[in-house]
């Protein structure tokens, strides 16, 4: 394989965990950091010469929190990581956690091409945040922008939780404002999802948490929608928002449903039509590479049918949809073929539109997403 790709690398470790969270993370007092680092630098190599490619046009390192890392660390990581990788140019992302930066960090990050930060942010609301098990203040992402400021970190995107427990309409409103307030060019909310193995999901089930009820869930939707584009930041993903030209670039790799590399602890990747997930467990994932394996848990090769499956989920999520000349050009098959008649009832229920270069969802079907998304699971004889 030749072709441009992409890489996700994930760092595990967090200083806390949030009660909401099933990522695949750990505390980060007593790990083998060190050790992890020089391991995910070990899988790059393994895992391109096993799959050669001559370019990656996007890097993204998410976790976990990355920014728990040292400057040390850091710089270690990405020194090898630009060392290894085909990367040159393009969008490289780092996610980071309020109260995690410092100067040092973000000096490491320059001198290695960082250009873009996602932050986690939830909530404005420090009552809520305490709620959910983060630690950082609103006054926290505050002190955070401004130095991202004082570094000349342009390109900065901030993640926000609306459908928290407790969350009223009002709180909800004042952290979209105050959000767009810090004029940032890149925005992605999304509903709270109760998660297996999370402390929200525990305390629901003993009745001890009680969530909003679904139809403010989908008025703080709607109501994202209309704020975020009346200040100019256009939805280009059922739960993103950007200026015209700082649409994220790497979760475009995967609503296009294009190949990448993961690397890390519980990583996930797609490389031609494999789909694989790495080994979870810290100690097994180091143990499958200090013996010169990649540190493949489980893999999948797909058939034509659940890649055409995929290329509808991942691509209806984008507000431009499916392209019919895309899907024709990597399947052999016309949309229509394949989906006619599905196409034919979602429209007629106003889910889905259709023009002559595409398939997309209406403003009811982007409410309603999971339901359409289902109607394109393809039967087993098709």
């Amino acid at each position: 394989m030749a072709e441009s790709t992409s890489a996700y690398i994930h760092i595990p470790f967090c200083e806390h965990i949030c009660y909401y969270c099933d990522f695949n993370k750990v505390f980060l007092e007593g790990q083998p950091v060190d050790e992890y680092i020089e391991a995910v630098l070990k899988e790059a190599r393994l895992a391109l010469i096993q799959n050669p490619v001559n370019k990656m046009e996007t890097l993204y390192i998410g976790g976990g929190t990355p920014t728990s890392l040292n400057a040390r660390q850091l710089d270690s990581l990405l020194s090898g990581l630009r060392e290894i990788l085909p990367y040159k140019e393009g969008e490289f992302t780092v996610e980071a956690n309020p109260g995690d930066l410092t100067g040092d960090k973000l000096n490491v990050m320059k001198n290695y091409g960082v250009n873009r930060l996602s932050m986690g942010v939830q909530t404005f609301d420090d009552r809520l945040l305490k709620k959910i098990g983060r630690k950082h203040t609103a006054k926290d992402v505050y002190e955070t922008i401004r130095l991202l400021e004082e570094k000349d970190f342009q390109n900065v995107t901030i993640d926000l939780i609306y459908a928290l427990p407790g969350q009223t309409l009002e709180s909800f409103r004042d952290t979209v404002t105050r959000a767009l307030t810090l004029d940032l060019p890149h925005y992605a909310l999304y509903s709270l999802i109760l998660e297996n193995q999370t402390m929200f999901m525990n305390w629901v089930r003993r009745g001890k948490m009680q969530l909003p009820e679904q139809d403010l869930e989908a008025q703080m939707y709607a109501e994202t929608i209309e704020t975020m584009e009346k200040n100019g930041r256009m939805q280009y993903e059922i739960s993103n928002f950007a200026k015209p030209g700082f649409e994220s670039q790497h979760n475009l790799v995967y609503w296009d449903n294009r190949n990448y590399f993961g690397l890390g602890a519980g990583a996930s990747g797609y490389i031609g039509n494999r789909r694989y997930k790495n080994r979870g467990p810290i100690q097994h994932y180091l143990k499958a590479l200090s013996e010169g394996n990649l540190p493949t848990l489980e893999e999948e090769l797909l058939t034509q049918k659940e890649q055409i499956e995929e290329e509808m989920f991942l691509g209806l999520r984008k507000i431009l949809g499916v392209e019919k000349a895309k899907f024709m050009k990597r399947f052999g098959r016309s949309l229509t073929d394949v989906y006619g008649e599905v196409i034919t009832d979602l429209k007629e229920q106003n889910l889905l539109a259709e023009t002559d270069s595409r398939v997309f969802l209406t403003k009811d079907g982007l409410f309603r997403g999971n339901d359409v998304f289902e109607k394109f699971l393809l039967q087993k004889n098709d």
